[in-house]
């Protein structure tokens, strides 16, 4: 039997901790699967006093993430700090550098600085395995990154973010405000430690942006990414999208255009009876549309301590079955000195329209005014309605809703912003996109 896979574990929170316990309580399991022991051997975190649920016999201790990364005895680094700079980017370096595989589940960390540290890893023969980095427990890096090697990529769109999703599913099964949602979500342990990460799209950008670069082998590039967070959708918002068919989600969009790739984050309305209307609460889904297998829709927990080990897990293992000298997967898919700049496309007119929700004065004029702004810019409505739920007044505002057909987003904002000048409009009009998945 080879000898032990030796593991530095650095952060000890809720994935972090339970990565060890995994380790620990399964470890003959892990030993008959991967054909070698593998065995913590060094951890870093802040408090050594705290009761992790973990033996911590013969594991060495560091207080400094980095100076274990440096100098602890182990084969392979785990990175479970979070963030992008500092000490998770500092110690990942370190470990690359002396020549240690890396097990990482930070997306903001790969979304800022992944390709150099690819190129870092294969100049040192090492491995650079982020699983968890993208919707938890769902394996769609190593889909990507293996499973469909030949696929030539169209689009990739999902629900990566579960802080997200619960709020929005709540939201409308239950009538509840964004805020009380959010509050709920943050009690739960589903919402980062600053909520803005979650709900202004962030988190989900960081995600999109890795998926974009193995799916289209380009490089990187987190801060070209069209951002819109849940933050404005309403209660009405929801039930205006369920009295049209529609379910609200925030969805990643990247997909490949003559002209470049378009990558957006944003508040979308799917159909009903589509499958990924039917993804609620902390749920994730990715789905992946390509010219051979055509489209793979993947469903499962995308946060959570045990989803989150799995997936860091799974890159361990990985790791201890491979072999020395053995051909290895490159980590962003291809060599990264191959990928290639990436091109930022326009973004595109949307096959399934757009919604619009005005609040208007309830004087004459103001349907015809509206219908006149858009077929000004070369706008064709799918319908224009009064939703409304009580009687028209003189002075009581009313609700329109609008439903486009395929256009341009500048042709959107122009004849929103004409609409605007008008005089009639009380507060910010609600743009949302419709989008018709074929799943």
């Amino acid at each position: 039997m080879a000898n032990a896979l030796k593991i530095g574990v650095a952060g000890l929170g809720t994935v972090g901790a339970s990565l060890v316990r995994i380790l620990q309580t399964r470890a003959n399991a892990l030993t008959v699967a991967c054909g070698r022991p593998i065995m913590v051997t060094a951890v870093s975190a802040r408090d050594a006093s705290k009761d992790r649920g973990i033996l911590m016999e013969g594991i060495a201790w560091y207080a400094d993430p980095v100076e274990m990364a440096k100098e602890a005895d182990i084969d392979v680094f785990v990175e479970l700090v979070g963030g992008a700079e500092g000490a998770a980017e500092q110690s990942v370096r370190a470990a690359l550098v002396r020549g240690l595989h890396v097990v990482t589940a930070n997306k903001a960390l790969l979304s800022r600085h992944g390709v150099e540290l690819a190129k870092l890893a294969e100049a040192k023969g090492c491995l650079l395995n982020y699983e968890a980095a993208v919707a938890g427990g769902i394996p769609v890096i190593k889909t990507l990154r293996e499973s469909l090697t030949g696929n030539n990529f169209s689009r990739i769109y999902g629900i990566m973010n579960g802080t997200c999703n619960y709020i929005l599913t709540r939201m409308e099964r239950e009538g509840l405000s964004f805020a009380d949602c959010l509050k709920e979500a943050q009690r739960l342990g589903y919402a980062e430690a600053d909520q803005s990460f979650d709900i202004e799209g962030n988190d989900t950008a960081h995600k999109l942006s890795i998926l974009t670069t193995l799916a289209f082998g380009c490089e990187i590039s987190a801060d070209q990414i069209y951002l819109e967070g849940i933050t404005n959708i309403s209660i009405e918002d929801i039930h205006a999208a369920a009295d049209l068919g529609y379910r609200i989600k925030l969805l990643g969009v990247a997909q490949k255009t003559e002209s470049g790739i378009e990558q957006r984050v944003h508040p979308t309305m799917v159909p009903l009876d589509s499958v990924i209307a039917q993804v609620d609460g902390v749920t994730n889904a990715v789905a992946l549309e390509s010219d051979i297998l055509g489209e793979l829709l993947m469903v499962g927990p995308g946060a959570g301590g045990n989803a989150t080990a799995s997936a860091v897990l799974g890159d361990i293992t990985d790791i201890a079955k491979s072999r020395p000298g053995a051909q290895e997967v490159p980590v962003l898919g291809r060599p990264a000195h191959l990928l290639e700049p990436y091109r930022q496309a326009e973004m595109q007119s949307h096959e399934g329209g757009y919604f619009i929700r005005l609040t208007v004065q309830d004087r004459t004029g103001v349907f015809a005014s509206i219908a006149t702004k858009m077929a000004e810019n070369a706008i064709s409505l799918e319908s224009i309605v009064q939703h409304s739920k009580q009687p028209a007044a003189p002075d009581r505002p009313q609700t329109i809703i609008l439903v486009t057909h395929a256009t341009m987003e500048s042709a959107v904002r122009k004849a929103v912003g004409a609409i605007k000048g008008e005089g009639y409009l009380i507060g910010e009009p609600q743009v949302i996109r419709i989008e018709r998945p074929k799943t």
